[in-house]
């Protein structure tokens, strides 16, 4: 592992434990040239992903882009971060066990919404307005309309 610090490719582990979400290791490493310690996560990783986007342009899938955009959306929301990680994990293993590596963007954004919807309704709110590109507040009115439950027509008060 290559050392952020001074660039050394000759680093030393120092201690190595899973980490709090359980899907990863955690290793405290030490550089001998310069004297910095830093720490590096270790995932399994089933398949190479590849995201293909609207336009059919492809990239590579990051699971750090993924956990921004799900991390914003939960920006400030009463969510423990141990359950966030959990949650995007659960994403990543879903997605690696489709059986396909041609991933389309529009069904990460679905099972990302998915995952929102079960947690917090203000994330997925928020993750939907860029998800669906919203362009006016009508569009939020739609779209939070069509989450509240039918109001009871014909009941009459006692």
């Amino acid at each position: 592992m290559r050392c952020p610090f001074c660039g050394n490719i000759d680093t030393q582990v120092k201690d190595s434990r899973p980490a709090e979400d359980h899907v990863s290791i955690r290793r405290r490493r030490f550089c001998p040239a310069c004297g910095g310690r830093f720490t590096t996560y270790e995932r399994v990783q089933l398949r190479d992903l590849v995201v293909v986007k609207k336009s059919g342009r492809r990239e590579a899938f990051d699971r750090d882009k993924l956990e921004r955009s799900i991390r914003i959306a939960m920006q400030k929301r009463p969510i423990e971060s141990e359950r966030l990680d959990q949650m995007i994990s659960g994403i990543v293993r879903r997605l690696e066990s489709m059986g396909e590596t041609d991933i389309p963007s529009d069904t990460i954004g679905a099972i990302v919404m998915e995952a929102l919807a079960r947690i917090d309704t203000v994330a997925y709110v928020r993750f939907a307005s860029v998800y669906k590109n919203f362009q006016a507040a009508d569009d939020f009115e739609d779209f939070v309309s069509e989450l509240r439950p039918p109001a009871a027509v014909g009941r009459e008060e006692d």
